[in-house]
């Protein structure tokens, strides 16, 4: 991947400056130059750079205002932005480093300063960088079921709360589907364990490519599966069930699953406008309607009454 640096400054003589002491491409594969903030502010959403060398003083949007506009952009916050300034005064390198900035050169600089510096900078937002990937990888985790790649249940039950709120402070309708393979111990006990985690995958698969960007599907239990339908009806979240239904039912399996077929019942209810209903009792109202599902012969989708 190429390092960009961001040059920002009103002189043309600087930027030429720092681009011939770094023009050997060992720091940085790509040099961007921007003549004020307005300019800059531009490159850096367009291009993304590594780092940013600003000066403080310039026309129009200064340094302090490119500052500000970055911390108006959570995504840009954490941008590594070296200010470069004639000043000596600490009371303008406080400002500064107080808006944002990672840290100070002061003009005339030293060719070996610069680079010393930018290399420091390149090094901590690597380390920031792999910091921000671990700590993702960790949120994935703490969410996600590891077979199913769905979320798990406890993060099921925060969003659905979220919901469940959002809902009650809008009007608004929010289905919920419970979802549970027939007869799956049958399927484990005849074809073996890991097919059993196959179909789980495949059925996972199967209803995420059913649902909108915005709707939540997560691993409830075994081989129970959870749907969460923001801004849906009882009767449009029994049409999802039932699509899905229908096409779990028409899953056609390899050679040596011969025989196997495969059919899921479902439970769905929607928040019932009631605004002491709790979170229990939507769940609560899902799964009898499951368990009638399950009465009645399964491969059915049953609305709670």
């Amino acid at each position: 991947m190429l390092r960009t640096l961001l040059i920002i400054d009103d002189s043309k003589l600087i930027r030429q400056q720092i681009h011939d002491i770094l023009q050997d491409g060992q720091l940085f594969q790509r040099i961007l130059q921007a003549k004020d903030g307005i300019e800059g502010f531009k490159l850096l959403v367009e291009s993304d750079p590594d780092i940013i060398l600003c000066d403080v003083e310039m026309p129009g949007i200064d340094g302090l205002k490119f500052l500000a506009l970055l911390q108006s952009r959570e995504e840009l916050r954490d941008k590594p932005v070296i200010m470069l300034t004639s000043h000596k005064d600490v009371d303008t390198k406080v400002r500064g480093l107080q808006s944002g900035a990672s840290d100070y050169i002061t003009k005339p600089f030293e060719p070996a300063e610069l680079v010393a510096r930018l290399r420091v900078h390149l090094q901590l937002k690597k380390l920031q960088d792999e910091l921000k990937h671990s700590n993702r990888l960790l949120l994935e985790l703490s969410q996600t079921d590891p077979l199913t790649r769905l979320y798990n249940r406890r993060h099921l039950i925060d969003v659905l709360n979220t919901e469940l709120i959002r809902a009650k402070r809008h009007k608004a309708n929010c289905s919920l589907v419970l979802a549970d393979i027939d007869h799956f111990k049958t399927v484990n006990d005849r074809y073996g364990h890991q097919k059993g985690d196959e179909i789980l995958v495949c059925v996972a698969e199967l209803i995420t490519d059913q649902l909108r960007p915005y709707d939540i599907a997560a691993r409830y239990g075994g081989e129970e599966f959870c749907l969460v339908l923001p801004e849906t009806s009882l009767e449009e979240a029994v049409e999802v069930a039932e699509r899905i239904r229908i096409k779990t039912e028409n899953l056609q399996f390899s050679a040596e699953s011969e025989g196997l077929k495969l059919t899921i019942s479902f439970g769905v209810t929607c928040y019932s406008g009631d605004l002491k209903e709790t979170l229990d009792d939507l769940i609560s109202r899902a799964d009898k309607a499951l368990y009638q599902a399950k009465e009645k012969g399964r491969n059915l989708v049953t609305a709670a009454e």
